[in-house]
C-alpha cells in the first residue's frame, strides 16, 4: 500500500533506537525526510546514517534531552514546520507506591506528559494552516490496563491520553489527526530493563523472567520495533485522516478487553 507521504518531513522524538527507531525506520521507508532526536549523538548518528544509506531520505539529527525547555527549544529550531510528529520519550523507572514523592511525579509529569502536549502546541498552528498534519503519541498499554510498578508512568500517560481526546477533536477539522499508540511487551531496551526488575523482586534469572512475560501475552512472543513502527507509519499517511483521539493497543492481545 503506498501511503501517500512521499516527501513529507517528520520528526521522530527519542529515536536512535527502540520503539522510536523503528517508526523512524518505517516513515523513512515511504519517503519521509527526518528530523531525528535522542540525548546521546553517537548512537543517533549512527541510526541516521544507518537510515540515509538504506532509504535514500534526508535525515539531519539533534542530540538533546527532549523533556528539558532547552532539549525542546533545540529541536524544534531545527525541526521547524514538519508535517508529522512522532512523541516519545524513556519511561520513568518502576517501583511501589511508597517510593515516589512529589518531585518523582513532577519529572514523570515533565517527561511523558508536558513534553509532548508542549511539542503538539509547538507545531500544531502550522500543520492547521497548511490544512494537514499527523501526530502519533508513543504511550504505553498501562494506560488501559495499569501496571502496578508503573505508578508514575501509568499517571503521566493517563494525562496525556485526557488532554489528546479534547485535543484531537479541536484540530481534526483542519486536516490534522492526533493518535495514540499503546505498546504491551517490546524487544526494547525499556523491555529489558523491565525483565530485570522482575528476575529481582522474584528472585529468577533474566532469561526466565521474559519467558513468563511473553508466557503472558496470546502471541507467545514480545512485539518488535518494525511492525511498531509500521502500525505508526500507518497512522501518519493520507489514508488515516478519518482516525481521531483513539488510542491503538499493540500488545499481541495482552490486555483481556472487550473495548
Amino acid at each position: 500500500m503506498d501511503m501517500g507521504i512521499t516527501g513529507k518531513r517528520a520528526l521522530v522524538c527519542a529515536s536512535s533506537k527502540g520503539l522510536g527507531r523503528g517508526c523512524a525506520e518505517a516513515l523513512a521507508a515511504e519517503g519521509v525526510n527526518l528530523v531525528l532526536n535522542a540525548r546521546t549523538q553517537g548512537p543517533l548518528e549512527e541510526t541516521a546514517e544507518a537510515i540515509r544509506a538504506k532509504y535514500g531520505v534526508k535525515v539531519v539529527t539533534v542530540a538533546a534531552d527532549i523533556t528539558s525547555p532547552e532539549g525542546q527549544t533545540a529541536v524544534l529550531a531545527v525541526a521547524g514546520d514538519v508535517d508529522i510528529l512522532v512523541n516519545n520519550a524513556g519511561g520513568p523507572p518502576p517501583g511501589v507506591w511508597s517510593d515516589w514523592g512529589r518531585e518523582d511525579f513532577i519529572k514523570a509529569l515533565d517527561a511523558n506528559m508536558l513534553t509532548p502536549i508542549a511539542l503538539m502546541k509547538a507545531l500544531l498552528p502550522a500543520m492547521m494552516d497548511r490544512g494537514w498534519g499527523r501526530i502519533v503519541n508513543i504511550t504505553s498499554k498501562s494506560v488501559k490496563a495499569p501496571i502496578a510498578v508503573l505508578g508514575l508512568s501509568n499517571s503521566a500517560r493517563a494525562g496525556l491520553t485526557g488532554y489528546v481526546a479534547g485535543t484531537s477533536r479541536q484540530v481534526a477539522g483542519a486536516g490534522v489527526t492526533i493518535n495514540n499508540l499503546q505498546p504491551g511487551m517490546h524487544a526494547t531496551d525499556r523491555g529489558l530493563s523491565l525483565a530485570h526488575k522482575r528476575a529481582e523482586d522474584e528472585g529468577i534469572t533474566v532469561e526466565d523472567a521474559m519467558k513468563e512475560a511473553s508466557a503472558a501475552i496470546p502471541v507467545g512472543r514480545y512485539g518488535t520495533r518494525e511492525e511498531f513502527g509500521a502500525a505508526c507509519a500507518f497512522l501518519c499517511s493520507q489514508h488515516a485522516g478519518f482516525i481521531v483521539g483513539q488510542n491503538i493497543l499493540l500488545d499481541g492481545g495482552e490486555v483481556n478487553a472487550t473495548m
